[in-house]
């Protein structure tokens, strides 16, 4: 079964680079530019998103709150949080609003990749954390 991936990041290109990098490797996935456009795909998705990658700082809607609401709408979707401005303090809150876990730009597709496998395994039960 193929894995669903939902990209979430303002940065266009980047998400478009990432999309098709991810593609090539066997995934779904889908993007959104903002964390509105983010919930309306995983409501119109009707649960197929497996793994969200969100970053963390957005105009508008930034990451946190959309975690925040993702985890309130749809708890079983894990979320890989991804920023090229962490901190201690921002891996932390992510962390404690239920993202599976952390990681900053700029990362290498593997490390991507090892993430999402990790959290769609968690997601499916088949790893406790």
């Amino acid at each position: 079964m193929k894995t669903t991936v939902l990209i979430v990041d303002d940065e266009v290109p980047f998400a478009s680079a990432l999309e098709k990098r991810l593609a090539r490797r066997n995934l779904d996935v889908h993007t959104a530019s903002n964390g509105t456009e983010a919930l309306d795909i995983l409501q119109s998705t009707d649960g197929e998103i497996d793994v969200v990658i969100l970053d963390v700082k957005m105009p508008g809607m930034d990451g946190m709150e959309t975690l925040r609401r993702i985890k309130t709408l749809y708890p079983s979707v894990e979320i890989v949080l991804l920023s090229g401005h962490a901190t201690m303090e921002s891996a932390i809150r992510g962390m404690r609003l239920g993202a599976f876990d952390y990681l900053t730009k700029p990362c290498s597709i593997e490390q991507v990749c090892a993430k999402v496998e990790e959290a769609k395994e968690k997601r499916r039960g088949s790893v406790a954390k």
